[in-house]
Parts: C-alpha cells; sequence; structure tokens
C-alpha cells in the first residue's frame, strides 16, 4: 500500500490527520505521484468525515506552499484583498477594490469566473476591450506596486496544488466540503502575500448556501483557519435573498459600477455593502482607528472621485482603454435587442428569486454551464427594480438584454415568475446580517508563514 492510499484510508475511517501526512498528500497532488483517482477517493473521505480545525489549518498551508508565496517588501502600505462567495448582482469587488486602493491599501485581487447563476467579477472584467488577465506574476506584482491595484485570473504559481483539487472536485460531487472550500478559498489568499482579509459570506437564494446559519458556521471556520494560519480575518455575512445590484451580467454589471463610482447613481444596499466592507479592511489594515474613521475614509474616496480615478488607472494599465468611465456606452458590448418587461399587477415588489434571476442571465448566454463555455458579455438585466418599490403596467420590473427576440421572450417570462408582487408596501432585509471576527493573530502550526519583510 503507497502512503497516499494509506493516508486515504485513515481519513475514511475517520481518522485524524497529522501535519505529515498532509504535507506528504500535497506535495504528491503537485509532483503528479498522487492520481486524480486519489484526490477524488481523498475529496470523497473528506466530505463524509470532514476535518479539525487542526486539520484545516495544516491542509491550507501545506496548499499554499505549494507553490511561489508573493513576497511585497519595500511598499509602503497594507496589503489587503476580499473574497466573496459568490452572487447575483455582486459587483462588490469592482468597486471596493479600487476604492481601497484609492485610501493606501494595495490590492492584489486574485479573481474566478463565474460557474451557475453566479457571476465572476474576471467575466465582468473580461467585457473591457483589452482587458488583460492572464499576466505572468512579475507583471501582476509591477501593476500592483505602479497603480495599487490589479485584478487577474488564477494563475498556475499560486498554490497549484488547488488548481488540481478544484478540479477533481468540481466533477466529482464534493464541490460543497467545508474543508475542502477552506483551504482552496485560504491558501491562494495566503499565497498572495496579505497582511489581511475581509471576507463577504453570501447567503439567501442567490448563494451558495442559501441558509444564513450554514453561511456563519462557514464564516466562523474561514476567520478561525485564516487567523491560526497568520492571517488577520474578518467576515460579513451578506444578504442574496435579492441582487445586490440593480443589474445582472458583465458588461451591465461594469456599466453600474462605473455610475456608482461617479457618482450617477448608487443602488443603497450595494453602497452599504462597499461600505461595510471598507470598514472591515481599513481598520486591519490600520489605516482607521475605529469603524466610523473608516467609513468616513471610504465615503470621502468615493464622493471625491478618488476611486473612480483608480478605477480608471486599473483599467488602463491593464490595457484597457483610457476613456472608459467617459465612454462607457461606446466602449462596452450591447445587445441587439433591449426591452423592458412589465407587469400586469398593481402593487409593490415583495421578493425577487435571485437565484432565478442569475439562471435567466446564465440562459441568455451571461454565464457558463461548464468551465469551457462561452459567455455574451452583453446580455443580462437592467434597472432591476428592487424590493419595496411600487410597480404597474407604466414602470417596468426590469430591462433585459438579449441576443434575440425569442431569447428576450424567454427571459421575461422567466423574469415575471421570478418576481413576487404583493399589495402592500414592504422594507428589504437589512443587506448585512452579521459581522464575524476572530481573535488576535497566534502562529502558524507549520511553516515560516512567509512573512513579509
Amino acid at each position: 500500500m503507497d502512503l497516499a492510499e494509506e493516508i486515504i484510508l485513515r481519513k475514511r475511517d475517520g481518522q485524524r490527520l497529522c501535519a505529515s501526512d498532509i504535507s506528504s498528500l500535497i506535495q504528491g497532488v503537485s509532483n503528479g505521484a498522487v492520481s486524480d483517482a486519489q484526490i477524488a477517493a481523498f475529496a470523497m473521505a473528506t466530505w463524509f468525515r470532514g476535518m479539525t480545525v487542526d486539520e484545516e489549518v495544516l491542509l491550507t498551508l501545506a496548499m499554499r506552499d505549494s507553490g511561489q508565496v508573493l513576497n511585497w517588501k519595500g511598499i509602503d502600505g497594507p496589503v489587503l484583498d476580499k473574497h466573496s462567495t459568490g452572487g447575483v448582482g455582486d459587483l462588490v469587488s469592482l468597486v471596493l477594490g479600487p476604492l481601497l486602493a484609492s485610501c493606501g491599501v494595495y490590492v492584489p485581487m486574485i479573481s474566478g469566473r463565474g460557474l451557475g447563476h453566479t457571476g465572476g467579477t474576471l467575466d465582468k472584467l473580461q467585457s473591457i476591450p483589452g482587458f488583460e488577465t492572464s499576466p505572468g506574476i512579475e507583471l501582476f506584482q509591477q501593476w500592483v506596486r505602479d497603480h495599487r491595484i490589479s485584478i487577474i485570473g488564477q494563475t498556475g504559481e499560486l498554490a497549484p496544488a488547488d488548481r488540481r483539487i478544484y478540479a477533481v472536485r468540481d466533477v466529482t460531487a464534493t464541490g460543497s466540503s467545508i474543508p475542502l472550500i477552506i483551504s482552496s478559498i485560504l491558501s491562494k489568499k495566503l499565497a498572495e502575500g496579505l497582511d489581511a482579509l475581509v471576507m463577504d459570506i453570501k447567503f439567501g437564494s442567490g448563494a451558495f448556501t442559501p441558509d444564513p446559519e450554514e453561511a456563519r458556521k462557514l464564516a466562523l471556520e474561514l476567520v478561525e483557519v485564516a487567523r491560526r494560519a497568520g492571517l488577520p480575518c474578518h467576515a460579513l455575512l451578506t444578504d442574496m435573498d435579492s441582487p445586490l445590484a440593480w443589474s445582472a451580467g458583465n458588461a451591465l454589471e461594469v456599466r453600474e459600477t462605473i455610475g456608482f463610482l461617479r457618482g450617477d447613481c448608487r443602488n443603497p444596499r450595494l453602497l452599504e455593502a462597499v461600505l461595510s466592507l471598507a470598514e472591515e479592511a481599513l481598520c486591519l489594515g490600520g489605516l482607521a482607528a475605529n469603524p466610523a474613521e473608516a467609513r468616513g475614509l471610504a465615503k470621502s474616496a468615493l464622493d471625491s472621485g478618488q476611486a473612480a480615478e483608480r478605477f480608471a488607472i486599473m483599467v488602463a494599465g491593464q490595457g484597457g482603454p483610457s476613456d472608459l468611465l467617459q465612454n462607457a456606452s461606446r466602449i462596452l458590448p450591447q445587445s441587439p435587442v433591449v426591452a423592458p418587461v412589465f407587469s400586469s399587477q398593481h402593487g409593490y415588489v415583495a421578493s425577487i428569486d435571485a437565484r432565478a434571476v442569475g439562471s435567466i442571465v446564465l440562459r441568455l448566454g451571461g454565464g457558463r454551464l461548464s468551465a469551457v463555455s462561452s459567455v455574451d458579455p452583453s446580455v443580462g438585466i437592467s434597472e432591476i427594480r428592487p424590493v419595496g418599490q411600487p410597480t404597474d403596467s407604466s414602470r417596468p420590473l426590469a430591462v433585459i438584454h438579449a441576443a434575440s427576440e425569442a431569447a428576450w421572450e424567454r427571459a421575461a417570462a422567466a423574469y415575471l415568475g421570478a418576481v413576487h408582487i404583493g399589495t402592500e408596501p414592504c422594507e428589504p432585509s437589512p443587506v448585512i446580517l452579521e459581522r464575524v471576527a476572530g481573535e488576535e493573530v497566534g502562529e502558524a502550526p507549520t511553516g515560516d508563514g512567509h512573512k513579509n519583510e
């Protein structure tokens, strides 16, 4: 029996794995000695048996150390990032990253593509003509040093063991394993060489974790594993029972991002999510003494146009157009069929099924049904009438952007089914349910932590 088989057997039988077990397994994943079949068996054993927090920390650190760990020696500010568990109309990263950068933070953000009903930050950015998302690590670090922010796609140099494990999880029904989710997220964030991390944990119909209690458990575990791995981390539980923005769809969300940063229009729920996450990040980074001071800094950066300017610098620096903020309507792709959808009922928007909205965008072609599917960046839904707002035959529920009349008809019918109209006014639920913060950061249980010099 080889070592990998012994480790899988121990996990299958519910035994706790030690540091040498986990280190050997991940080394084998990295160098090819562990087969895809063995990765699948380990993932399934972990799905059934789970892991202790100690095991999760060891796995996270071993996966971090499977590749390069970035070093930010010589910079003059904290290195912070934000991670979201995904949602519908979730363009927070596009706003929050430049906002933090304009407040003195360095933001090396490595984002993913959308899969299923939730959109991906990378897909949104790739709707911008010329925007480069696949540089080498050296160029990525140079962009961050020069512009204070860069957002790119996942790279093989950082936590490469995760790449293999994730690909196997994706096709073996083990994607929902909490220990594997935690180690996947945090190994890449630790490899970024961060000083601190904020987590945006979504719950509700449009999230991968609909139940708020399950989302809370995930947040608590993520924060604890991060803390014990040497990374200060706070998390917010955010509501995704309805879309977070007024639009859902790649180019449409970029257009809304620009309007938000310019101050043309700001969705109140999106604004609250952004400012709340900014509070956590700026306090963790030592740039504000308390949440009130942090919120003031963030609002000032938004209202002064500094955050918009930083977004423009990032876009131009990564190969996009230098005049995107001034000419978004001309530059961003647009669908040939754009028309509003109305309800025949008079009343108030009582609820919006965010998962159904995400699925509509997916069927319009705005998302991918598999990892190799192509994406139409122009399609989606805009001007989403929020919960609590009145609606009738003269006030549209939303505007649908489609590639054909037939696609628009199908999307319109589905959207009417996703919105519930009530007879009485109602208030939307709070966007932030809870804040989850860890204790004082302790020493990592293994490895040197790759502390920045």
